[in-house]
Order: structure tokens, then sequence, then C-alpha cells
């Protein structure tokens, strides 16, 4: 499998935030697929191909979750907590980027399994700059598993 086929989940409920996380990820000439998902309930319907994600089964993870915090319905550290308690999902990389500047937040990220933790600026320029900054990291930089341990 080629690593520009294996695709980022981004977990995002703010339209205006996943809109400028996907212009930035272009900007970034990143050609990985972007799937992206509303809510906590949803993320984890994706990752393990349920409900109106059942037709995924058997098709590659991402090789990079992008989860906001604050979601409806199952919050962020939610869906990271189970996916680290799957051994489908535990070694996908999990980027939490939010807008909380809470020490908690930052703490119980890291605690359920977090790879990285990016709070959201405010500025539009920063914003796009940040999300840039992310994509070019963990889909150029950064080495993946090796793909037969990404099904």
């Amino acid at each position: 499998m080629n690593i520009a086929d294996q695709g980022i989940l981004l977990v995002e409920d703010s339209p205006d935030d996943a809109k400028l996380t996907l212009r930035a990820f272009k900007q970034s000439n990143i050609a990985n697929p972007i799937a992206l998902v509303n809510d906590g309930v949803e993320a984890l319907d994706f990752l393990f191909a349920r409900g109106a994600y059942a037709d995924r089964s058997g098709k590659p993870l991402p090789m990079l979750v992008v989860l906001d915090l604050k979601l409806p319905r199952l919050d962020g550290l939610g869906v990271l907590k189970a996916m680290r308690a799957d051994d489908r999902t535990r070694l996908i990389p999990v980027v939490v980027m939010t807008s909380s500047k809470e020490d908690r937040d930052v703490v119980a990220s890291y605690a359920s399994g977090a790879n990285s933790y990016v709070r959201k600026p405010v500025d539009f320029a920063e914003f796009v700059e940040a999300a840039k900054l992310l994509g070019i990291y963990w889909l150029m930089l950064n080495q993946p598993l090796p793909a037969h341990f990404a099904k």
C-alpha cells in the first residue's frame, strides 16, 4: 500500500475549523484522502466500520487521526480512550487539535494516549500555518507503521 493511499480522519464539529484545516492540508500539498466526521460516535463508527460506515469493513484504517476534544455525543477523550483500548486502532497516531488551553485537558490527552497536543490559534493565518505544519510533520516526516501492522 502506498503511503499516499492511507487517509486522515479529521474529527471536528466546527465547520469553520474543519474548512480551515482542510484548506491548510491542501496548501501543504497533502495528497492523502481526508475523511471528515462531526462527532465522537461518528469517529468510532468510521474507525470500527459500523453503522453508516459498515461498508468500510476490510478497508485500511487512517494513518493519522486529528481529533478535537470538545465534540457532541462523545468527547475527544472518549474517542481516544476507545481507540487505545482496541488492538485495531491503538497504534494509530492521534493529534489532539483543540481550542482548550486548560492544563487538565493537555494532561488528560497525553494520559489517554495522544501523540501530540496542538492548541488551535485564534488568528486565521496562524491557524492555517499550524494545520500545515501538523500535516507536513505527521504525513511527510514521521515514519508510519509498516503496512502489515496498520491493518
